[in-house]
């Protein structure tokens, strides 16, 4: 294939300017309770950040980080695990302040210049510190008082802007519920209250990792049973603190300080330095229960044994993830899969995605289905991808790596009858020049069933069963990962349709 030339200065304004309207981007409104994966999941979000329109940090609290009230209330957990951890009564749980984002994007701001000579969609750091505002903070599940934060969500939810809110909770779900309460409480006595209610309801999405407080279940739930949910509380794991004991063994190289020190954390700039893993002597200011920086402490964990600059978590990390289109096309049906996991309907609400045994993927290494793969097959791919933006932040564009775009000639939505034979021509563009090596594979889970997939080059032959049913769907994922390093992928899905 013809390489794409890289991009000059001029170029990528061109391209900011014409090619690339923000109004294309998906809005995106992060709610964090600032634990140390809440950092590291920053740290990566910010280096994503091109990649979506960033329109909210905000600070909140959650069933284990919050600050109380400063009178001394004492205040007892609704959640049964944080009650037999922390116990009764407790005035505050290690919050960790409202400072950590501000020092963060002080970071950001020196290898903002180097990331602009990769990407021109980086905002500033300028641009994103006035989008930094406090939430209901004082206590787990907090969401009588009206916030800074929350009145923001409500705001950008009510706007005139047709695009979806991608909200994200990475801690608990209570200033998303305080600003839907405010909405509720404003509005619900006028004659339009339905139509306030189902456009809101249609332009929210939320991304919830567990539930971290009782507000989705008690409030939002309830009143708002029509606003799409992402319920990851399972697949997540494997990208948070126990993933040696889920991950798959050909994936966890890619965790390991081996990988982790030089190609992310040393020698890539101020940001990646604010990167917490194991042993790297980092101490979070006001969370006591923050002991991985100190190499002697890590033996007296049940979670392993672990390395220097070994990867502790990032288990927010999967809710960004699922705005990065990296050529899965699986943000509007989060069932079909991708960097963010996998995700099936709820029996109960056909707005709630959840994930867990119904949503569990094939791992090949064990032969069982495994309630974790749906994430945990993507680790490397993500983890390259990764390292190579880290380059960003310190390499000319010259001397770094840079995804390729994928294309399957035949297009991505395809008919054929049961046992047909369906041969797909794939094709890429490289912005560095570099080869790109093809594996094309049938994501059973994610349609109604396998299929034998041949790669041969830039050919794929997809033998369909001949015992598929029409209307049966076989989701084809084209997978191109070029020859830089650290090696970026990015796919096409071709889904073939079963013929009546």
């Amino acid at each position: 294939m013809i390489p794409k030339r890289p991009f000059t200065l001029l170029a990528l304004f061109f391209s900011f300017a014409i090619g690339f309207s923000q109004s294309t981007l998906k809005r995106t409104i992060v709610t964090t309770d600032g634990e140390i994966d809440d950092v590291d999941t920053f740290i990566r979000f910010l280096l994503y950040s091109n990649e979506f329109e960033t329109q909210g940090l905000i600070y909140s609290s959650s069933m284990w980080h919050w600050k109380g009230d400063g009178k001394g209330t004492p205040f007892t957990s609704e959640m049964e695990m944080t009650r037999n951890l922390y116990g009764e009564r407790l005035t505050n749980l290690r919050w960790p302040g409202t400072q950590w984002m501000g020092e963060l994007l002080a970071a950001y701001a020196q290898v903002h210049p180097n990331l602009l000579l990769h990407d021109a969609h980086y905002p500033t750091a300028e641009t994103l510190q006035s989008l930094v505002k406090t939430g209901n903070i004082d206590f787990e599940g907090e969401m009588e008082q009206r916030t800074e934060g929350s009145e923001w969500i409500a705001q950008k939810l009510l706007d005139d802007d047709p695009r979806e809110i991608f909200l994200q909770a990475w801690g608990g779900t209570n200033t998303i519920a305080r600003a839907l309460k405010s909405i509720e409480e404003d509005y619900s006595q006028q004659h339009n209250w339905r139509e306030i209610q189902e456009k809101v309801s249609k332009k929210a999405i939320i991304y919830t990792i567990m539930d971290q407080d009782a507000t989705y279940r008690k409030y939002i739930g309830p009143v708002w049973p029509n606003i799409r949910v992402f319920y990851n509380a399972n697949q997540f794991w494997c990208f948070a603190y126990p993933w040696k004991k889920v991950v798959p063994k050909s994936q966890q190289p890619y965790l390991e300080g081996s990988f982790m020190g030089a190609n992310l954390i040393n020698g890539h700039g101020p940001l990646l330095q604010m990167y917490y893993s194991y042993g790297d002597g980092q101490k979070q200011e006001g969370d006591p229960n923050h002991f991985e920086g100190d190499i002697t402490k890590i033996a007296q964990t049940d979670r392993g044994s672990f390395s220097q600059y070994d990867f502790i978590s990032e288990g927010d990390s999967p809710a960004f993830l699922h705005l990065v289109d990296v050529g899965l096309d699986n943000y509007e049906d989060p069932s079909r899969g991708g960097w963010s996991g996998r995700f099936v309907p709820s029996k109960e609400n056909p707005y709630r995605y959840e994930d867990g045994a119904a949503a569990a993927d094939l791992n090949p290494e064990t032969g069982q289905l495994d309630k974790n793969y749906p994430q945990a097959r993507w680790i490397k791919e993500m983890q390259l991808d990764f390292a190579a933006r880290a380059d960003w932040c310190v390499a000319p564009y010259d001397t770094a790596n840079h995804p390729p775009t994928i294309s399957v000639a035949e297009g991505n939505q395809l008919t054929a009858t049961a046992g047909e034979e369906v041969r797909l021509t794939l094709g890429y563009t490289d912005p560095d020049g570099h080869p790109v090596a093809f594996k094309a594979w049938c994501y059973a889970e994610a349609g109604d069933g396998a299929a034998q997939v041949d790669t041969h080059g830039e050919m794929a032959t997809v033998s369909l069963p001949k015992d598929a049913l029409p209307g049966n769907t076989f989701h084809i994922i084209v997978s191109g990962r070029d020859t830089g390093f650290p090696a970026m992928t990015r796919y096409q899905r071709v889904i073939i349709r079963i013929k009546p």
